[in-house]
């Protein structure tokens, strides 16, 4: 009876963890933490094909330690810019802001001007009148 009962538990205890791991995240979770990141590590931004962007690496927070997450390439979004992970500092303790995309105040867009064709018979005729 207390081997049936323990199994129903353990089993009871695995639904719910997996349940836990599969269902999607809707918070944003914020890391605050008394420790400041070290400077950043140098990373050599590799040539992007175009529609790529880059976006650097920066230090995350790991229990007890920073540990270094590298850059990456990431699809690019027309008319927005990537604003990098950083830590802030307020008063004692930091708070983490993971890198998103912001609106560039700068981007405009670029319209292209589509060239006239000549049409066929003016080009016939002006060769009929050369001749």
């Amino acid at each position: 009876m207390q081997t049936r009962k323990s199994i129903r538990t353990s089993l009871l205890s695995l639904l719910i963890a997996a349940g836990a791991i599969a269902a999607p995240v809707f918070a944003q979770i914020n890391i605050n933490i008394s420790v400041g990141p070290p400077a950043p590590q140098f990373e050599a931004v590799p040539m992007l094909a175009p529609g790529y962007a880059w976006a650097p690496g920066y230090w995350a927070w790991a229990g007890e330690r920073h540990v270094w997450v590298r850059g990456r390439v990431i699809l690019e979004r027309v008319g927005y810019r990537w604003a990098p992970d950083r830590w802030e500092q307020r008063e004692r303790v930091y708070f983490r802001n993971p890198g998103r995309w912001e609106l560039d105040p700068g981007y405009r867009t670029v319209k292209l001007k589509k060239e006239k064709k000549e049409k066929k018979d003016k080009k016939n005729k002006h060769h009929a009148d050369d001749h």
